[in-house]
């Protein structure tokens, strides 16, 4: 058992691999998968002799990561080599960046009111990949080379939910940007967490743990609940933790001992000598903040109060940006944007959560998911048709309009059919009547059942009920 009086103070390293075509210093493709050691030159595999060339678009993308945080942009930008020895890095040193990062200074702000402070955001080039497989470990070098970012939060965290909420937050912005796919399961966005407890009223933090290369929130609030109390623990018997660097378990909910926690004075790092300094320009960076997009914040704003759409509905849209997109798209055409947000979250992303589709591909446009609402609304198809229709939509690309047409869903109103058919009901059903007549109103709904049930596709309910209700007059 642990005192209440010490409090978790948390900080945290964001790494994200830019969307850009190719490696950071070389040509090689950056994109995910390829078969193990298939994308690699002789300067991401840190052959001797070999110069590396920076990316042009890497240092724009970064840029981008700065504005959404609201970062400072330096003017002068200039790459270091961090030196360690580790088979996931065959040149043994990482070009990065320690004085001169691109971004400093930036902020976030929390649902709470608080502010998140931002310490840097600099670029470096990814490691490679190390499979641990019988007592053997594989290295595959794809990834070697491939720009990434590092965001580095100054330790203003409390909570795993605070941390949660802030990565999710960095995930979506990054996202909208373009610079990233944040595909957090597939190591394009891997997370850091620096945790250490000290009493509360204590002016100096406690011994810091980090736990390494998190690739899911719930992993990471797991590893934040687990490493808070195992110091906990330590602390409350009098123990002194140890600064080390851990890796987290998802199978046992725990963390281990990777190596002793190195500080920055043990990556000896140097200016690097094959890269030039860059230097950006005020105007470039007008030109690239003129290219911004709104951000999820911005978005979630204008849903709820510009939109009417309720708060959880607006932030299960700009969580996803494709999502988000859409939905903006189809809003243009259809201006009943709450309609447009229920028939989107309760039918389109239920059929995708079946995985009938993903929102990163649809094959139909925001023009023809407006068609579908406007026949389902217009009573020109019944709603229980409607998953039918999208179901199609989602396999097929078709247009909702070829889609009722083919399989019969268009409602035809036969007027002479809707009527012969309620007098039918009506006189085999004369008791019924009667109880209706004399006030039992629940007996209209047992009638509506009936009459829709033998007019299916025959007419919309609309045009049933009113006939319905003519006769019962």
């Amino acid at each position: 058992m642990w005192s209440t009086m010490l409090k978790p103070t948390i900080g945290l390293e964001i790494h994200a691999e830019l969307l850009t075509q190719s490696k950071v210093f070389c040509t090689c493709p950056a994109s995910f998968g390829g078969s193990e050691n298939s994308r690699c030159c002789p300067v991401c595999s840190g052959l001797p002799g070999t110069l590396p060339v920076l990316n042009q678009k890497a240092v724009e993308f970064i840029i981008r990561a700065g504005m959404a945080t609201e970062c400072d942009i330096s003017l002068f930008t200039k790459w270091d080599r961090k030196n360690y020895f580790y088979p996931d890095l065959p040149k043994a040193y990482q070009i990065s960046q320690m004085p001169r990062p691109v971004c400093l200074n930036g902020k976030v702000r929390l649902k709470s009111g608080k502010v998140i402070r931002i310490n840097r955001i600099h670029l470096e080039e990814d490691a490679g990949k190390l499979t641990h497989e019988g007592g053997a470990t594989l290295a595959d070098y794809n990834r070697c080379g491939i720009p990434l970012i590092e965001l580095v939060t100054e330790p203003d965290f409390a909570s795993a939910e605070e941390v949660t909420e802030f990565v999710a937050e960095i995930r979506a912005r990054y996202m909208y940007c373009g610079i990233s796919d944040g595909k957090m399961e597939q190591g394009s966005l891997r997370v850091d967490v620096n945790i250490s407890l000290a009493d509360e009223h204590a002016d100096t933090l406690g011994t810091r743990s980090e736990i390494k290369n998190l690739n899911s929130l719930r992993s990471i609030a797991r590893a934040i609940e687990y490493e808070t109390h195992r110091q906990g623990e330590i602390l409350g018997k009098g123990g002194k933790v140890t600064q080390e660097t851990l890796r987290f378990s998802d199978g046992t909910g725990e963390t281990s001992s990777l190596r002793s926690k190195e500080d920055a004075h043990d990556y000896r790092y140097f200016p690097d000598p094959d890269i030039p300094p860059v230097l950006i320009t005020e105007e470039e960076i007008a030109v690239i903040r003129g290219t911004m997009p709104e951000m999820p914040s911005s978005r979630y704003d204008r849903y709820v109060n510009k939109c009417g759409i309720p708060h959880k509905d607006a932030e299960n849209i700009v969580a996803d940006k494709h999502l988000s997109d859409f939905f903006d798209e189809a809003a243009t055409l259809l201006d009943e944007p709450r309609k447009i947000a229920n028939y989107l979250l309760s039918e389109l992303l239920y059929r995708i959560n079946l995985g009938e589709g993903t929102t990163d591909n649809l094959p139909f446009t925001p023009a023809d998911f407006v068609r579908v609402i406007e026949l389902v609304e217009g009573g020109k198809v019944s709603r229980s048709h409607l998953k039918d229709i999208l179901r199609e939509m989602l396999a097929t690309g078709s247009k909702p309009d070829s889609i009722c047409e083919q399989n019969n869903y268009l409602i035809k109103e036969d007027l002479s059919l809707v009527s012969d058919t309620i007098d039918k009901i009506l006189a085999e059903n004369v008791a019924a009547v009667a109880q209706l007549k004399n006030g039992e109103q629940k007996v209209f709904g047992f009638l509506m059942g009936k009459a829709n049930s033998l007019l299916k596709g025959a007419a919309t309910p609309k045009i049933i009920k009113e006939t319905l209700e003519k006769k019962l007059k």
